[in-house]
């Protein structure tokens, strides 16, 4: 599972026999400050196809994207996407996005340093979306390889998502199943894995006199019952000294399905980004603290042609993830390169 699985919200009991959970972390700033699940905020970002297919538009042609996050330790992930439009076969985006969990001392049974060895994931992928009137429909195919000293285990898997658009109000409805597929190899003398796949349906709003834009997502629809309590995990001492065990309520079983997210749009130019992903707080916070964890903010500034983002994400009380991209239409320097 990688030290991904320790930023993956959701690895309770139903996920933890699944590989490749390292496909469930945002990959960029707009994604992360949104909470980390969101289909229907996509604007000019092309990093936010990999959240939906169906988010692939006009905004997007000739859009390249840049992100960088470094976690805790050396563990750094890096994400590239390009957003393009063919005049026979449509629109297309293709993304690469790599994490790298640094270098591991190598030991042999007896415990004598033998050397280094390192440990990576990357998925390559390619989406292409369709519009019919406020209807977008979306796929995205997609190979993911998961690497422990050169023992390698690889997925191939695929998006699907459609998203209806208001034509005059700023509404978006969006629905996506994310990562169905097979791990078509698996690591040398491992079992096979199932995929981290999920059900999302989503909404975004933003009032016409308001600038904000709401978004709220659901996901693991699949399942109503994803709470997951430590069976080991101490209970609390009730008036009269004996253990009371944590029980489930119908309130936490539905709040972890959803995440929410704002945008505040103050102009074209600049907006600022909040969101809370309940999921990840109840799973992730300690016994003893819960800080910030699930709760992450953000904000877009645009310069000239240049859109930059950055996002920060709490997985741990002890301190937020900082998540910074850079996006730019390529077409402004084909133009600029033409007149000269």
């Amino acid at each position: 599972m990688h030290l991904a699985g320790l930023f993956a919200h959701g690895a309770g009991a139903d996920r933890g026999q699944r590989g490749f959970l390292f496909l469930e972390l945002p990959n960029s700033a707009k994604l992360a400050a949104l909470g980390g699940v969101n289909i229907t905020a996509g604007a000019q970002d092309v990093s936010m196809v990999s959240a939906n297919p169906a988010l692939l538009s006009e905004e997007m042609d000739r859009q390249l994207s840049l992100s960088y996050v470094g976690y805790l330790a050396d563990i750094k992930q890096s994400n590239l996407a390009y957003a393009f439009k063919s005049e026979k076969y449509g629109r297309w985006a293709a993304s690469i996005n790599y994490l790298n969990y640094g270098d591991f001392v190598q030991r042999d049974p007896t415990g004598m340093e033998l050397g280094t060895f390192n440990v990576n994931d990357y998925t390559l992928a390619l989406s292409h979306a369709r519009e019919a009137e406020a209807f977008t429909i979306g796929a995205t195919a997609k190979v993911a390889v998961s690497s422990i000293a050169g023992n390698k285990a690889v997925g191939i898997l695929a998006d699907a998502g459609a998203v209806f658009k208001h034509p005059e109000k700023d509404f978006t409805v969006g629905l996506a199943f994310k990562n169905v597929g097979y791990q078509v190899k698996t690591y040398d003398g491992g079992e096979r894995q199932q995929m981290p796949w999920d059900a999302q349906l989503g909404l975004s709003y933003k009032p016409e006199h308001m600038p904000v834009r709401l978004s709220l997502t659901a996901h693991r629809l699949y399942q109503f019952d994803i709470v997951y309590l430590d069976p080991n995990a101490p209970g609390k001492l009730d008036e009269n000294g004996n253990e009371v065990k944590e029980e489930k309520t119908l309130g936490d079983k539905i709040a972890r399905h959803f995440v929410v997210g704002t945008e505040f749009v103050f102009s074209k130019n600049f907006q600022l980004r909040a969101g809370y992903n309940h999921l990840r707080r109840k799973e992730l916070r300690l016994d003893t603290k819960a800080g910030g964890v699930g709760f992450s903010v953000g904000a877009m500034l645009r310069v000239r042609s240049f859109e930059l983002n950055y996002g920060s994400a709490f997985f741990h009380p002890s301190g937020a993830t900082h998540y910074v991209t850079i996006g730019t239409n390529t077409s402004t320097f084909l133009k600029k390169k033409r007149s000269s």
